[in-house]
């Protein structure tokens, strides 16, 4: 099965740079380029592609507004934002638009084909490096009466469930829960499909974000 990928970035050479990452995959497929929000739409409308890496800061319609709308109204459109580390408050809106994960600009080459491949499975992408600092920044200042509601919810999960969620929220890997928790990995991954169906969620971004919303996790806590 072939993934089809649409880019989306105003500078052309960084658009050059990932379809050259990308299209030497032999199960990998750029269907498409646009320069910014506005066109990303027209693009992903036409082409329907199954994942779509998108930078944040571009004219006429960002990142952000593109994601809030492709999310919307393409959702097997799966949603990368491409990312630095001076847009945390860019990014920390795009996790609760919905968006599939995100990933530095930087990130090597080969964490970059994972990450396509990670999210067109159905999977969500958490990058370490950013993405703790990012939740906590806007989980510092939480809306009470939003955090009141979001604990609610957390009694309709088990007592496992409100594990496996804490731990994921905290960074941990399917492979680590499974270790801490002593279940196989197949157990943990039935797990966050439950936690997600209970909480109307669809992707672990969105999860790890009503984490903290919720109070299980505050910032800078970790698994130890």
């Amino acid at each position: 099965m072939t993934i089809s990928v649409a880019l989306v970035d105003d500078e052309a050479m960084v658009r050059v740079g990932l379809r050259m990452v990308l299209s030497v995959e032999p199960d990998i497929e750029v269907v498409g380029e646009a320069s910014d929000g506005a066109e990303a739409l027209g693009l992903v409308a036409r082409t329907r592609p199954d994942v779509v890496l998108i930078d944040v800061r571009m004219p006429h319609m960002d990142g952000l507004e593109a994601s809030r709308r492709l999310v919307r109204d393409h959702p097997d459109s799966k949603v990368i934002v491409l990312t630095t580390f001076d847009e945390d408050a860019y990014v920390a809106a795009a996790l609760r638009a919905g968006v599939s994960g995100f990933l530095l600009k930087v990130a090597p080459p080969e964490h970059l084909v994972e990450a396509v491949r990670t999210v067109a499975a159905g999977g969500g992408l958490l990058d370490p490096a950013v993405t703790l600092r990012v939740i906590a920044a806007f989980a510092g200042q939480p809306d009470p009466a939003q955090a009141t509601g979001r604990a609610a919810e957390l009694d309709m999960l088990t007592s496992r469930e409100t594990d496996v969620l804490r731990m994921l929220a905290q960074g941990l890997t399917n492979t680590q829960i499974a270790a801490r928790l002593y279940l196989g990995e197949a157990t943990v991954k039935t797990h966050l499909s439950r936690i997600l169906l209970k909480l109307g969620l669809t992707t672990r971004v969105q999860a790890v974000v009503f984490a903290y919303e919720s109070g299980l996790v505050r910032p800078g806590e970790r698994e130890v």
